[in-house]
């Protein structure tokens, strides 16, 4: 759909002390083709110049300060709240953009009002020729809540090749360059500030679909990210983050059995995980696992009122949901049958 009118996108920067990829970020987004884009930096509380260096350097560039760090869901709630634009891009600050990316995106959320999210493909910033961990070319997720890529499943990054090209519907849509439609929040609500980081643009996509939408990756548009710049992959934080958030996201977003019978299969494998990590003296895992399960057992209050929210809002029930879901496990898939490519998975 070749576009008669530019409707206005709020391009939005995350950043909290990342002025080393500012330059690369914002100077890629000033060769954008497109007439109709606000570029915003929203500061999430940094300690060091960025705002002032951003200030004086980029003056076309609208500051949005958040001064407590305290995630990317509480700060992109301020931007959502401040921004006025029809779309609504959330965009990591160590990202460089192709001059088309963002007319791509429009012109396919244009194209269909049911659209309420979309992504580009996310290439590596050291190698386009490899997707990037994060994004690859639209994410996925199986029954039981561990979610993967169309591009990368676990650690395993493919080459980029071509094979997914096409413009598709995906479960979810990469936080580091998620086109939002505005008007479809009204509906869903925006981020759920719990999650704090992680797993957040799931939820979002999850409550999307909940609520009647789609969401679609766009690979014609491509980005580049660096990776990796907030929380290191193997950490303690990023993988308590990522298993309390899993199961967190199935106990608010299923009906009262899926929740409970697909939250159970998690935490078996979550426990196998627990047993593994042990005999190869991997703590670090083993704590992260018992803790996310800790903090899931001591908000039972807290996850019932998330569903009650979620209750009043959902038109879809989740035998619609559950088909756009792996219906295997992709952690048995990969680690026992070895299939390690999503085209494997497929």
């Amino acid at each position: 759909m070749k576009l008669v009118n530019f409707p206005p996108v709020d391009v939005v920067i995350l950043n909290h002390n990342g002025k080393k990829f500012l330059d690369d970020c914002i100077q890629s987004l000033r060769a954008t083709d497109y007439p109709a884009m606000n570029m915003v930096l929203l500061d999430n509380g940094s300690t060091q110049d960025d705002v002032a260096y951003v200030k004086a350097t980029y003056p076309e560039v609208e500051i949005l300060l958040n001064p407590a760090n305290n995630g990317f869901c509480a700060a992109y709630n301020i931007a959502l709240n401040h921004c006025k634009g029809k779309y609504f891009v959330c965009l990591n600050n160590d990202v460089k953009v192709k001059p088309d990316w963002l007319i791509h995106l429009v012109e396919v959320a244009e194209s269909d009002e049911n659209i309420a999210a979309l992504q580009p493909k996310i290439v590596s910033f050291f190698d386009e020729k490899k997707f990037e961990y994060a994004g690859s070319s639209g994410g996925m997720i199986d029954q039981y809540g561990f979610p993967f890529l169309r591009g990368r499943v676990f650690d395993t990054i493919e080459d980029d090749n071509g094979q997914y090209d096409d413009i598709r519907e995906v479960f979810w849509t990469c936080g580091a360059a998620m086109f939002i439609r505005k008007s479809a929040l009204e509906k869903t609500g925006l981020f759920d500030e719990t999650i704090v980081h992680h797993m957040d643009e799931i939820d979002l996509n999850w409550r999307m679909y909940l609520a009647g939408f789609c969401c679609k990756v766009v690979p014609k548009s491509v980005i580049l990210h660096y990776g990796g710049a907030t929380i290191q992959a193997v950490s303690f934080k990023k993988m308590y983050w990522n298993h309390r958030n899993s199961i967190y996201l199935m106990a608010k977003n299923y009906n009262g059995l899926n929740a409970i019978t697909k939250t159970a299969v998690h935490y078996l494998l979550d426990y196998m995980a627990v047993a593994q990590s042990i005999v190869s003296f991997e703590f670090t895992r083993a704590k992260a696992i018992v803790a996310a399960h800790y903090w899931i057992m001591t908000h039972f209050f807290l996850i019932l009122s998330k569903r009650k929210e979620i209750k009043a809002r959902r038109t879809v029930k989740d035998a619609e949901i559950l088909k756009r879901m792996y219906p295997k496990s992709v952690v048995l898939q990969y680690f026992f049958f070895k299939k390690k490519t999503y085209s494997a998975l497929s």
